[in-house]
Formats: structure tokens, C-alpha cells, sequence
């Protein structure tokens, strides 16, 4: 083709490049006017940067360009996904390539383009025929002893994004050195071949095999026979109607056959929302994270058939939020928090009832750094082991399978964005098997003339306050970020550590960006360093806890705090979410500084 000039001759040069790799006339097209109208620096930002390739993938804006997820960028990440695997695994011929998809707009497309690259070099591949929760492709990876899988999905995010999410053969999301080696590969691998653009009659080449109605099958008989048989189920067990929305995402027809299997777990769908819809039409946020505003219409369900108890998975099935309706007639919503503790107590609860002569001392629960530490709380009374691992499933499922690989037993493992992870079937959070599961306890409290809510006061009392406040600040400018994380590192021009948050004293400071901790006896933290985000946890003199950390997924500055007063002190629960609470607006106001950076607040 001639060339576009724009009078930038690096743009220019990407232009033609991108002219000359790109099939997809959608894309082509968008490049096109670009150049014609001299949007040079909107071609910059497309076409001289590339995402990065990290938290177990890649998750963009979906248009034209080389950092946003498009029909080129899938084949490029492929094809060097494609090149590290056969280096680094001998039998990935044999072994082949699990791949799904979620509702969003082009995940399907994606994921045959992906399936193209693989079975193109020999390597088979397991392609979902219908879309499919993320769950499934991690528990489909092991179900198959694949060499790796792919999760073509954005998860919570907006409408305009899709992602790319990768397992290896232990079943758990990628970690270093493979997300490094990948990266690499991906940059050695960027010029398209022809044949990695031929998607038609995919299903008829027999290199690939549709797992779906496998691993369906088997994943139910899995809740079934091997995590959710709990003892106090009889003939006279009543049946548990709860409200649900699947977000416009792809859950209800697994939710649906999870509770048919499981027995006395009735649905009723959020009718507006149960149905895949990549457009989101009633929701802002496709996060159930995001509190009363995304579940609004799951409320006027409940309401209207007088149902007290909402589950809702996000878009790709993974997570899970929570919601009963109280005496007083308002909706509460618990915290992740909230959930993990009960979660953690009702996993440890009926295993011990099941094994009672198994030495507590194999037994595992694991929880992000970010998370409650109420896990630990009732592990140092009960004797089974807590472990704490960095943000994101990737660590905690890498963990699991590790223990797992030792003998050991793992209940679960949670993260405080609503993720859980109950057993070990599938070494990564997910949102069907944590929704019966949820289902079944509280048939188990009804039993016992309890709600969810007395049953997390009931483990408060017996393990301590552990109480939380997160939210977080949006801010699209990476520099402005830093530059806040840089003046606490240098606090008030002191080039030391802050000393104090307003009135309240800090006893310790871990900051995993740069590698310091000061209450190990070497300074040094225990958990990875990666000077790649920014992560600064703080240890208070009355027992708070809080993290400062930048999101890897989104323009996010996040705060994570909880308050653990000494069971002592005699604070009774009040007086602790007071002092949270204020402990909190000194952090905002001392360490956020939002009006001084310009960070935009979260609104409901």
C-alpha cells in the first residue's frame, strides 16, 4: 500500500506496519481515519505502545492498535504464548491447549483466532463451543492434563474491555518465570502468519476437541461428591430460595445445574440479568463489588418475591457477592471480609466434623496480604495453618498447588474483591462453587435459628473484631501515582518513613515496591518485591492494619484497612468502626492528598 504520511515518521512507519499485518477491515478501517485525520498522537499512544503482558495475561479497551485487545494483538500474544510453550514443555504436542470464552463482544472471535495459532504448530486444543464462568477453563486444564489454558474475558470490567487470562498445567494462573518468558516470546513472535488468521471449520480439524459437556459433567459431580455432602442434609431438609443475578454474564445456566444437582437450592433469576449481554444494558459496572448501585435490580427481585438473601456472580463467574436483608428491613452487603470469615469458619467447621481424627496440622487456608487476617485468628486457636501470599489468585492457587503436591489439604482461600476459592477442584476464586456453598450454609444456620449476620457477630466474638474499610481513588496518570508513593517514602520532605497517620502512631512499615519491612529482624519482607507496582503497608499501634497499592488492571489507587483492637482493650464494636473510620480520613487526608493530585473519589 502507499504510505499515510502524518508527518511523524515513527507513526508513520507503524501505520504502514500495522496496514500490512492487519486482516480484520474493522480495525484497518479504524487506523485508516486515524492517519487521514492526523490524529498523530492518538496513533501514538495505539501503535508505539504495546500492553503488557501481566496479572496472568492482558486486559484492555478493545479498537485498533497495539495496546488494545484487537484481532492482530490476540494473534501476536498467541503466537509467542505458542513459542514459550513448546520450549518450556516437551509433551504440550500431546498434551494440548484448554481455551474459553466469555459473553463479551469478540471473546468468541478471539478465542477461534487463539485456536488457530496452536493447532497450526501441532498443538491440539480443547475450544469451549459455547461461552463458559473462568472456573471451567482452570478446572478443565487439570481435568484434561493440558498443557496450559487460555480465558478469553475481561471479568468486572466495562463494556468496552476484554482480556486474555492464562493457566499453566498446574491448573493455576501464570506466575514468573512463565509471565517473563511469555513476554519475551510475544515480542519475538509480533509479524502475523497467514495461517494464523484462517478460523473457518476450526471444529471440524482433528486437532480440535470441544471439552464442554466433559467438564461440565464432571465439575457438578466434583461440588457433589467431593466438597458439599455436608451431614446435617435429610428427606426433611427444606429447600432455599435465594435471588440471583449472573450481571449479563454467562453464570445462570451453571448456577441453575449446580443447585439442581446439589438439592434444596432453588433460583430466582434476576430476569433482566441472567441472560449473556455484552452491552451491560442495566448496570453501570459490571462488578457486584460495587454495592447496592449493581445489584439494584436484584433487590426489587428479592423484594418482590419476598426473598432475603441475594447471591450474584460478576460477569465471568468467578466471584461472588452476598446480600440478606435484615430485620430492619435494609440490604446488607457483605464485605469480602465478611465473607471470608464466614467462609473460613463454616470450611473449617464441617471438615472437622467429617474428619475429626485428621491432625489439624495438614490443613490449609491461605488468603491474600490485601484480606482480612481473620483466617489467621481462628487457625492460631483451631491449629491448622494460615498462609499469606501477594494480591491475586495467581499466588494463592500456585500455593495450593504446592501444599497440594506435599500431601497437604487445603479448605480454601479467599481474596477481599469477593473471590473464593472453596476446596480444591479448581485452584483459582470461583464464583458457582462459592454460591452453593454460601447456599448450603445458610441452610445450615436456619437449622440452627441463625442468620449469616449472627453467625459473623458469633465469630467476632469468638476470634476478635476484625473489622474493614476499603475503597479507592481513580487516577489515569501513572506519573502523578508515583509521585504520591515517592513523597510518603520521603514523608514531609524528611526522606524517611512517616512516623504517624494524624493522632494515630505507626508501629511497622512494609513496602514490597522497594523491598523494606521493619519488623523483620534483616529489614527485608518476607513476601516478592516487584518494583513494578507500588505496595506500602502500614502496622498501627492500636492494631489497624493498612495497605496502599496501585491496581493492576485498572486506574486504581486502592486502600485496604482493618481494625483487630486487642480483645483486651475492651473496644466493643462501635467504638472500633469509629476509630476505623477516622483512621481511614487521616489516610486519605495525610497519604492520598486527593485535591493536591487531582484523584477522582469512588462514587457509589
Amino acid at each position: 500500500m502507499a504510505k499515510i504520511l502524518t508527518g511523524d515518521v515513527d507513526v508513520d512507519a507503524k501505520v504502514e506496519e500495522w496496514m500490512d499485518w492487519d486482516k480484520n477491515e474493522t480495525t484497518r478501517e479504524e487506523i485508516l481515519k486515524l492517519a487521514k485525520d492526523g490524529e498523530v498522537e492518538s496513533l501514538k499512544q495505539r501503535l508505539l505502545h504495546r500492553m503488557e503482558f501481566g496479572t496472568a495475561g492482558l486486559r484492555a479497551r478493545m479498537g485498533a492498535g497495539y495496546s488494545m485487545m484487537n484481532d492482530l494483538t490476540i494473534i501476536q500474544t498467541t503466537q509467542g504464548l505458542c513459542k514459550h510453550l513448546l520450549q518450556s514443555c516437551p509433551t504440550a504436542c500431546t498434551d494440548g491447549v484448554v481455551i474459553g470464552y466469555d459473553g463479551r463482544h469478540n471473546s468468541d472471535r478471539f478465542a477461534k483466532l487463539a485456536t488457530a495459532v496452536f493447532i497450526n504448530k501441532n498443538v491440539p486444543v480443547y475450544l469451549f463451543s459455547r461461552m463458559c464462568p473462568t472456573p471451567y477453563v482452570a478446572y478443565g486444564v487439570l481435568m484434561c492434563k493440558a498443557a496450559c489454558g487460555i480465558m478469553v474475558t475481561a471479568s468486572h470490567n466495562p463494556k468496552e474491555d476484554n482480556g486474555y487470562k492464562v493457566y499453566w498445567g498446574n491448573g493455576s494462573q501464570i506466575i514468573s518465570p512463565h509471565d517473563k518468558g511469555i513476554a519475551s516470546c510475544i515480542l519475538e513472535s509480533l509479524e502475523p502468519l497467514q495461517s494464523s488468521w484462517q478460523i473457518t471449520g476450526l471444529e471440524s480439524s482433528p486437532l480440535v476437541k470441544d471439552p464442554y459437556s466433559d467438564v461440565y459433567k464432571k465439575y457438578n459431580e466434583d461440588l457433589e461428591m467431593n466438597m458439599l455432602c455436608y451431614c446435617f442434609y435429610s428427606d426433611a431438609t427444606p429447600t432455599l430460595e435465594f435471588t440471583y443475578t449472573a450481571m449479563h454474564g454467562v453464570g445462570y445456566p451453571f448456577i441453575q445445574e449446580a443447585c439442581r444437582s446439589l438439592g434444596h437450592l432453588k433460583v430466582i433469576p434476576v430476569l433482566e440479568q441472567v441472560e449473556a449481554d455484552p452491552d451491560f444494558p442495566t448496570v453501570k459496572y459490571p462488578n457486584p463489588e460495587e454495592g447496592k448501585g449493581a445489584l439494584k435490580l436484584a433487590m426489587a427481585t428479592a423484594d418482590a418475591h419476598n426473598c432475603p438473601l441475594i447471591l450474584a456472580n460478576d460477569p465471568d463467574a468467578d466471584r461472588l457477592a452476598v446480600a440478606v436483608k435484615r430485620s430492619s428491613g435494609d440490604w446488607h452487603i457483605f464485605s469480602g471480609n465478611e465473607l471470608g470469615a464466614l467462609f473460613g469458619w463454616w470450611s473449617w467447621t464441617h471438615y472437622r466434623q467429617k474428619h475429626p481424627d485428621t491432625p489439624a496440622k495438614d490443613i490449609y487456608m491461605l488468603a491474600s496480604t490485601v484480606s482480612s487476617k481473620i483466617l489467621g485468628s481462628i487457625a492460631s486457636k483451631e491449629g491448622f495453618h494460615f498462609v499469606e501470599t501477594l494480591t491475586g489468585f495467581k499466588w494463592m492457587g500456585n500455593k495450593a498447588h504446592d501444599l497440594l503436591q506435599e500431601g497437604k489439604t487445603v479448605l480454601f482461600a479467599f481474596e477481599e474483591a469477593i473471590g473464593f476459592m472453596c476446596g480444591s477442584s479448581v485452584l483459582d476464586k470461583d464464583g458457582v462453587s462459592a454460591a452453593v456453598v454460601m447456599g448450603q450454609m445458610v441452610l445450615y444456620l436456619q437449622s440452627q435459628g441463625l442468620t449469616l449476620y449472627d453467625q459473623l457477630t458469633n465469630i467476632y466474638q469468638k476470634y476478635g473484631f476484625h473489622l474493614s474499610s476499603n475503597s479507592y481513588y481513580i487516577c489515569h496518570d501513572t506519573p502523578t501515582i508515583e509521585k504520591m508513593f515517592v513523597e510518603i517514602r520521603k514523608y514531609n520532605g524528611t526522606g524517611k518513613y512517616p512516623e504517624s497517620c494524624g493522632q494515630y502512631k505507626i508501629k511497622y512499615i512494609r513496602d514490597l515496591t522497594v523491598g523494606h519491612d521493619n519488623s523483620q529482624s534483616d529489614g527485608k519482607p518476607l513476601l516478592p518485591v516487584s518494583k513494578s507496582s507500588q505496595m506500602i503497608t502500614f502496622t498501627f499501634e492500636n492494631g489497624c492494619v493498612a495497605t496502599l497499592r496501585t491496581s493492576g488492571t485498572e486506574p486504581k489507587i486502592k486502600y485496604y484497612t482493618e481494625h483487630r483492637p486487642d480483645p483486651n482493650s475492651g473496644m466493643d464494636r462501635e467504638s472500633a468502626e469509629k476509630e476505623l473510620e477516622d483512621m481511614v480520613q487521616c489516610i486519605i487526608k495525610y497519604f492520598y492528598q486527593p485535591e493536591k493530585f487531582g484523584f477522582i473519589a469512588r462514587t457509589s
